[in-house]
């Protein structure tokens, strides 16, 4: 079947399972975009680039497959940096397709040309530049391959525009062979064998999960072996979700704005055992004072991640579809009776956990964002995907918001890009039509990638976009009473920004709350309403997201109040 460039990038699509792309059109592209016109093929069209890999971030997250970008040459290409480090960060697979000028004019500073490889090889697993249409086909195979397979993450394509308009005997491989990448699921059976000795000798050990479990999809199995032990657990914030919020002997998430119960037994533990996360700064406080009583463990797909940041007594190199249920059986054919071996310490570390939960003071009035988040949190039905932006709003939706799934709270958790939100809230929603899709953002995150909300109305996407909006920008704001004498250097936000008239604009109904009874008076109304709503939340500007590790303190210096 002899077809075009365009034709085959598209049939190549199709092939993957692809049903949806995000994208933006631009010269060099729009050959493709006349196939995907032609084909109908389904394209999102974004107010912005960044919207659009934010958008296919999101739809990755909340459905596990590969999420889908497209976008033109030049100015085009690079507006996708952010996102695509953003999704590099959190191991999240894309597949982003740019458009390049013609193979005659590469490397001439032709219009709109930037070397997209040479840009974006620090934030891919691998990245392709394809001039000759006859490798398109094994290139998109290959592209799909690796963004899904092993650690996930996103790969490029800079597509000539040439390619597009060139014909080709179009045939897609049904296999990939790549000299030393495999996805061979591999491990050594004797480091699990030393980590059940570890266990079966320990007498205070702790679980501690991060986003690898989601990305595996071995949430399963950790449950199982959290009931085969009966020993106290927490995460990450890329690992909420795994465990149920109510389990008994769930600590809560551990690091910065943790919970106190979860940084306190890492202190107290005697054995860590790490699954699928990198001990980003974020979470171990301190490092030389890290788990200083405990040996610690680290289930790790990605050897590169062990002995990164954090010295391990036992590593577990391998994909944890494997090593998990391996681990698991293995301690079911232990004869230790764990969980009552592991009972006093659990309970120790439950009630260390209530002397400080996470909390709230009401004050007047006026709408505490804990009380806020916590409402919502109440009123969500059990598979309510929750998406955030970036600050203190992220760090409350952490706090109050209970995720009872996996892939049911997505975040920017590495690279912290404001501006994620929105687009992601999308592409969760176009990914997972039949749940309900709650945004958290501030009115500094916002305003970050607004213009997607006429992507909202264009479609008619029923997304609840929540602005916790305190007129500053409340992360910067927080640091700069705390360690820079309330000096709000370039922070604070006019207080003329009306987001009720910018939504309505937009095609957006929107509304505003600010009074803590409207919690119970409007809420519910406007969140199990159809269709999307902006809920414009004014609350206190000098709220604090509390606790707090300050930099380089220990997980246990925490300030519980101010």
């Amino acid at each position: 079947m002899k077809i075009n460039g365009a034709q085959a990038l598209l049939e190549s699509l199709k092939k993957e399972g692809v049903n949806l792309v995000f994208g933006y059109p631009g010269g060099v592209v729009l050959k493709l975009y006349d196939e995907i016109y032609k084909m109908n093929f389904p394209n999102i069209l974004t107010g912005h680039e960044q919207g659009a890999v934010h958008a296919a971030d999101g739809y990755a997250r909340a459905t596990g497959k590969v999420g889908v970008v497209i976008a033109t040459s030049g100015p085009g290409a690079a507006n996708l940096i952010t996102g695509i480090a953003t999704a590099n960060m959190d191991s999240i697979p894309l597949v982003c397709i740019t458009g390049q000028v013609a193979t005659h004019a590469i490397g001439k500073d032709s219009f709109q040309e930037v070397d997209v490889c040479g840009i974006t090889t620090p934030i891919t697993k691998h990245n392709y530049l394809v001039t000759d249409v006859q490798e398109l086909p094994r290139v998109v195979k290959e592209a799909f391959y690796i963004a899904r397979t092993g650690r996930p993450g996103p790969v490029a394509i800079d597509i000539a525009a040439d390619v597009f308009n060139s014909e080709i005997d179009f045939f897609y491989p049904d296999s990939v062979n790549l000299r030393g990448y495999s996805e061979k699921n591999f491990c050594d059976e004797n480091e699990i064998d030393e980590v059940v000795k570890a266990v079966e000798n320990c007498e205070r050990p702790l679980i501690f999960i991060g986003g690898g479990v989601i990305s595996s999809d071995t949430t399963d199995e950790l449950r199982q072996i959290l009931k085969r032990l009966g020993c106290p657990s927490t995460s990450t914030i890329m690992g909420l979700g795994c465990i149920e919020p109510d389990r008994k002997g769930y600590l809560g998430f551990a690091g910065m704005h943790g919970a106190y119960g979860a940084n306190m037994a890492i202190q107290s533990c005697d054995l860590l055992l790490c699954i699928g996360m990198r001990f980003s700064d974020r979470v171990t406080g301190k490092i030389s004072d890290f788990a200083p009583n405990a040996k610690i463990v680290h289930f790790e797909l990605d050897p590169a991640e062990v002995n990164k940041n954090i010295q391990v007594d036992y590593k577990v190199i391998g994909d944890l579809r494997r090593t998990l249920p391996i681990f698991k059986n293995k301690l079911n054919s232990s004869g230790t009776n764990f969980s009552e071996k592991f009972s006093a310490w659990k309970g120790q570390a439950i009630a260390k956990g209530s002397e400080h939960p996470f909390t709230f003071k009401p004050e007047g009035d006026a709408i505490k964002p804990g009380a806020l988040i916590s409402k919502i949190s109440d009123l969500a039905d059990d598979k309510t995907i929750a998406v955030t932006d970036v600050g203190q709003h992220q760090m409350w939706a952490a706090q109050f918001f209970k995720a009872r799934a996996p892939r049911q709270f997505l975040t920017s958790g590495g690279l912290g890009t404001m501006g994620f939100g929105l687009p992601a809230a999308i592409g969760a929603k176009l990914g997972c039509p039949e749940k309900n899709v709650i945004l958290f953002t501030g009115d500094g995150s916002i305003m970050m990638n607004i213009q997607e909300l006429a992507t909202i109305a264009d479609h008619d996407i029923d997304v609840k976009v929540v602005i916790v909006h305190n007129f500053i920008l409340g992360m910067v704001g927080q640091w700069q009473r705390l360690f820079y004498n309330h000096h709000y250097s370039a922070s604070e936000l006019n207080f003329k920004r009306d987001f009720v008239k910018i939504s309505e604009a937009m095609g957006v109904r929107a509304y505003r709350l600010t009074k803590a009874e409207e919690l119970e008076t409007e809420l519910p109304e406007i969140l199990f309403s159809k269709g999307a709503a902006v809920i414009d939340v004014y609350v206190p500007q000098e709220e604090n997201v509390i606790p707090m590790v300050p930099g380089g303190k220990r997980l246990d210096q925490m300030v519980l109040g101010l």
